[in-house]
């Protein structure tokens, strides 16, 4: 006779309930994992996660101004270089300097713009950002940011990635792989485009590189559906879709427990996510629901594609559990090429659709107490020479060139220092002469106030260990509170 067979035939009901995957609890916890895969939940690879540490920002909302805003005319107060506007640039500035569009000996450009000081800090802005003003002292501003590339898709790839090729997560797929989701019926990472462009680096700005594919962002749009492709079709109703998904999921079910290839997991959850998001999402998304005079704070009108309904979108994301929100927004690339791209006039016009809704989506989640643990970065890829574009040199209109050397990004919330100015670029902003902060130690400093230690948060692909920062970066502890 068979012994196992034997042996199972002497059992008593009492063994075999105490013996049957770690007895009646085991049980239980079957039956419970049973009616949750009747539902469609898989393994979920965006249950929430602790982080390394005690976190002091929950979630992040990155607001990318996409072709760089030209920092010398914005927030980095240069009077010296007004001094020498229309001399000649020094060759020891330009010497072993390759830049975009320029050759030859460029004039150097004072800012035309108008400079005072405003909150208790006294930080020096200019007349084109007159809603920033009145948030000063929430702003930490980071005038020492230095980067590798001058070309714009590298340069973002590089902001976002840790490398200026295509092929590596982004942070915000970084920080749902290490946190997870808040909200189950949400993507951890959501992305709202503005200015109807894609941004320079394309997806691969937003997308999960060799993470499973359920981390990376996902696009979401303030005009039409939310989500493309994410209604039923036509002569489809939600209980048909259901049982459909049903299917698909035993289907799934079985390939993952063959195979055991994340990617099929990811599969099963992405599903079940677009079925949960088919009610959620465009309840969040419905920015109608919003009172007249919140509208009217944002510059938001329903319907409308903008940076305005954007910001709004990103606050109510935030709201509803979504982890990181990435807004890109196009038309930042001051040339002067245009009318549109010149350092007067054209400034003036985008930051107008721009610096009063981030202002709005500031206080308005002050005032929902929700500041503290959201961390906001705005920024570009680079910044933007101290002298005129080559190829406007003879014309009316003002613009800067690409300038990876000395630029300025800032931060708030999430536990930064507010009305901080940190760092300093030289008289004219040729380089960094105090505090330097790479692109990479901007990366470290977000992922520790999300509660990672940067050097930690890896992933193993192909034979070695990965993260954001590569084998780079340092967190910048002084900007912290």
């Amino acid at each position: 006779m068979n012994p196992q067979l034997e042996r199972i035939q002497f059992q008593t009901r009492r063994h075999f309930l105490r013996h049957s995957t770690a007895g009646l609890g085991g049980i239980a916890l079957n039956a419970m994992m049973a009616n949750d895969l009747a539902r469609g939940a898989a393994p979920e690879p965006l249950s929430e996660k602790k982080p390394h540490f005690a976190a002091k920002a929950k979630r992040v909302i990155y607001l990318h101004m996409t072709g760089s805003p030209p920092n010398l005319d914005l927030f980095d107060y240069k009077p010296e270089l007004s001094k020498f506007d229309g001399k000649d640039c020094p060759d020891e500035f330009l010497e072993g300097k390759t830049f975009a569009f320029t050759s030859g000996t460029p004039k150097l450009m004072g800012s035309p713009r108008e400079w005072s000081q405003h909150g208790k800090s006294g930080m020096w802005m200019s007349d084109a950002v007159p809603h920033f003003h009145g948030i000063a002292d929430d702003l930490c501003m980071v005038h020492s940011m230095h980067t590798d590339q001058f070309n714009h898709a590298p340069a973002e790839l590089l902001v976002y990635t840790g490398s200026p090729r295509a092929g590596r997560p982004s942070l915000g797929s970084w920080a749902t792989y290490g946190l997870g989701s808040e909200n189950e019926n949400l993507p951890g990472f959501v992305v709202l485009i503005s200015s109807g462009v894609q941004p320079n680096g394309g997806k691969a700005s937003f997308g999960s590189g060799f993470l499973p594919s359920v981390y990376q962002g996902v696009q979401c749009r303030s005009k039409g559906d939310p989500v493309l492709y994410s209604s039923n079709p036509p002569g489809m109703d939600r209980e048909m879709r259901r049982k459909t998904l049903d299917a698909i999921r035993d289907l799934n079910e079985l390939q993952a427990s063959e195979m055991g290839h994340p990617e099929t997991l990811t599969r099963i959850s992405q599903y079940e996510l677009a079925f949960r998001m088919q009610t959620a999402v465009p309840e969040v998304m419905d920015i109608s629901k919003e009172s007249p005079k919140t509208l009217e704070t944002y510059g938001a009108v329903p319907g409308e594609a903008s940076l305005a309904n954007n910001c709004l979108l990103a606050r109510r994301l935030v709201e509803s559990g979504v982890r990181f929100v990435q807004l890109f927004d196009w038309g930042w690339d001051f040339h002067g090429t245009r009318a549109d791209s010149g350092i007067t006039d054209g400034l003036t016009k985008k930051c107008a659709t721009m610096d009063k809704p981030v202002a709005a989506l500031i206080n308005d989640l002050k005032e929902r107490g929700l500041l503290d643990e959201t961390l906001i970065v705005w920024g570009g890829e680079f910044g933007r020479t101290p002298f005129r574009e080559g190829r406007t040199a003879n014309s009316d209109v003002l613009g800067r060139d690409h300038f990876p050397d000395a630029f300025t990004m800032w931060m708030a919330g999430g536990g930064v220092k507010g009305g901080l100015d940190y760092g300093a670029s030289d008289e004219l902003g040729f380089s960094v002469a105090e505090k330097p902060v790479h692109v990479h130690d901007l990366q470290a400093t977000i992922l520790h106030q999300l509660g990672f230690d940067h050097e930690q948060l890896t992933y193993r692909f192909q034979g070695r260990d990965f993260r954001l920062t590569d084998v780079h970066g340092h967190v910048v502890k002084d900007l912290l509170s």
